[in-house]
């Protein structure tokens, strides 16, 4: 992908001054997935007649001078649960009916459809958002763009792969326990979970109701803002949706921090011991940055956080058992070999242990807020280790491995995956920013504020050398 069009941002300039077309962006997008997808995995379809008709469009509309805003004629990637009227919604998965979502755009699909994006087709997933990869099953097998032979993180995998190789610009995921911000951590990019209702998910395969919520992923926060500014806003065809009022994200990132509060939580986010050093000092190290940029940043003790974990995990897993339950009785093996038996641990909870997960969700959610009466922000590693190796991927070893997203998840906040260097192994490493309710613009100006004194996040993988080599 050319470098002078990495980001949203510089692709709309570059619209509006003639430099480039959309046609030429998209053109350009689609040799590149024709050529790499194959090997990378991103996309489950790829709509490039659609796309290209969609490009022309915008750029005859510039030339008219209807401009809907910076997002007219970028190329977009969409999860592959989230219905988009030009191709089927699978979920990657051989159980979902053919005809769900068919021919229809779900309201966050529509918002970018009026805001003149292109869509470059549908990205895979994890199965229903959950399982691993299986081959057996035969939908693409996404991979790490900076290692093939790493995982590139569930569940939104494919418009992270998309985003980083520069098979997008940028691109829809959701997430539930980290499945915006696991990609965007693994791939070197930016990814947002927004706070829960922030954006309307109608139209989208659910995963855990009380907990799943769709995020932009893009290269810098500033793109994701622009993402947001269209996505975000209430929509009546979803119970959950607030309504509340969407700000101008992209004008207020000003890089001005001065003054901030950063809460640094250290017991179990920065010394566990399963905490890759790299990944620390890393962190660390874009905390003093953003000190540096006149935030103040202070440790302290915020309790039950591997509980925490564990309650996100067993009220995600209830909710979808208590949505895939017919089909695991009656279709078990169609689903993948890691899907279903995550789903059926859902059979195994009580009844009890779902309240009691509940009830904790509520004291833990009131510890957080306690602890953002002082602190602006609190900022954690997005992960605890670089991308694994695929080939050491399992159900148990997810279980038993520590998670720094879901956390965010089981109290509805909004927290911010950005890139702060690379590992040893050139593997990317990222800082996660967690803020208030509907407190997007401050995290999102956090991020902003560091990627405009650093370019981890414009790193392009060597995806053609990669692919060759394997």
């Amino acid at each position: 992908m050319s470098e002078k069009y990495l980001t949203i941002a510089d692709a709309a300039v570059a619209m509006r001054d003639g430099t480039t077309t959309s046609v030429a962006i998209t053109q350009e997008i689609l040799d590149r997935t024709a050529t790499l997808n194959p090997a990378l995995g991103a996309y489950v379809e790829v709509t490039a007649d659609a796309a290209l008709e969609q490009a022309a469009a915008a750029d005859a509309a510039l030339a008219d001078g209807i401009d809907h805003g910076p997002l007219q004629g970028i190329p977009l990637a969409i999860k592959d649960i989230i219905a988009m009227r030009e191709a089927p919604t699978t979920a990657n998965s051989r159980v979902l009916d053919p005809e769900w979502g068919k021919g229809t755009d779900a309201p966050v699909v529509a918002r970018l459809r009026a805001a003149g994006a292109v869509f470059v087709g549908k990205a895979t997933t994890s199965e229903f958002a959950l399982g691993l990869p299986d081959p057996d099953k035969g939908f693409p097998i996404p991979h790490n763009p900076w290692n093939v032979a790493h995982t590139p993180a569930g569940s939104s995998s494919g418009t992270g792969v998309a985003v980083s190789a520069g098979l997008a610009l940028g691109g829809l995921g959701t997430d539930t326990g980290g499945s915006v911000r696991g990609p965007a951590s693994v791939n070197g990019h930016t990814g947002l979970k927004v706070t829960f209702g922030r954006v309307p998910k109608s139209g989208v395969v659910p995963l855990g109701f009380s907990l799943d919520s769709i995020g932009p992923m893009a290269r810098s926060a500033y793109d994701c803002a622009l993402l947001l500014e269209v996505m975000a806003g209430y929509d009546a065809s979803d119970p959950n949706a607030a309504d509340v009022p969407v700000p101008k994200y992209s004008e207020l990132l000003s890089g001005d921090i001065a003054g901030l509060e950063i809460g640094l939580p250290i017991p179990y986010f920065f010394e566990h011991e399963k905490l890759d050093p790299e990944m620390k000092e890393a962190v660390l190290g874009a905390v003093k940055q953003l000190v540096d940029l006149g935030a103040r940043s202070e440790e302290f003790e915020l309790p039950y956080a591997n509980e925490a974990k564990d309650a996100n995990h067993i009220i995600m897993v209830a909710e979808a058992y208590a949505y895939h339950r017919n089909d695991l009785v009656n279709r078990w093996t169609d689903y993948g070999y890691a899907t279903r038996p995550t789903l059926a641990r859902g059979a195994f909870y009580t009844a009890g242990d779902v309240a009691q997960a509940q009830r904790f969700r509520m004291m833990w959610s009131r510890l957080v807020a306690r602890a953002f009466e002082k602190y602006d922000v609190m900022i954690t590693p997005s992960a605890p280790a670089p991308a694994e190796k695929a080939s050491e991927m399992t159900v148990s070893r997810r279980l038993l491995t520590p998670n720094y997203t879901g956390h965010w998840n089981l109290t509805g906040l909004p927290a911010v995956a950005v890139p702060v260097g690379f590992s040893t192994a050139g593997l990317p490493l990222s800082m996660q920013v967690i803020g208030k309710p509907f407190a997007e613009a401050t995290v999102l100006k956090v991020a902003d504020a560091l990627q405009r004194i650093t370019d981890w996040h414009l790193a392009v993988p060597p995806v053609e050398a990669l692919v060759a080599a394997a």
